[in-house]
């Protein structure tokens, strides 16, 4: 599949730097995934199901959350999970 991909960036930059997408994990088995939670309602929930997925897949998971949905998250915490983690799934909301 070599269709073009054109991803919207919804944070107010006038113009978009380019992202090289990351390729996929062939597989999470036996890899450490970081659970990053927005603070949105209920995504703790959403996280804790899908920590149980991942980990009867052989994942190591672990979870982070930031302090407020509406700013990104602090450097220290993007460091932390890129230190710690082979891979970031961050729950969306709306």
């Amino acid at each position: 599949m070599n269709e073009a991909l054109t991803v919207l960036d919804p944070t107010d930059e006038r113009e978009a730097p380019e992202r090289r997408r990351v390729p996929r994990l062939p597989s999470v088995a036996g890899r450490k995934l970081a659970l990053l939670d927005i603070s949105k309602a209920r995504g703790d929930v959403f996280l804790e199901r899908l920590a149980e997925r991942l980990r009867g897949l052989g994942a190591e998971v672990e979870s982070f959350k930031k302090p407020t949905f509406s700013r990104p998250a602090p450097l220290d915490l993007r460091q932390q999970i890129a230190e710690r983690a082979d891979a970031v799934i961050e729950a969306l909301a709306d």
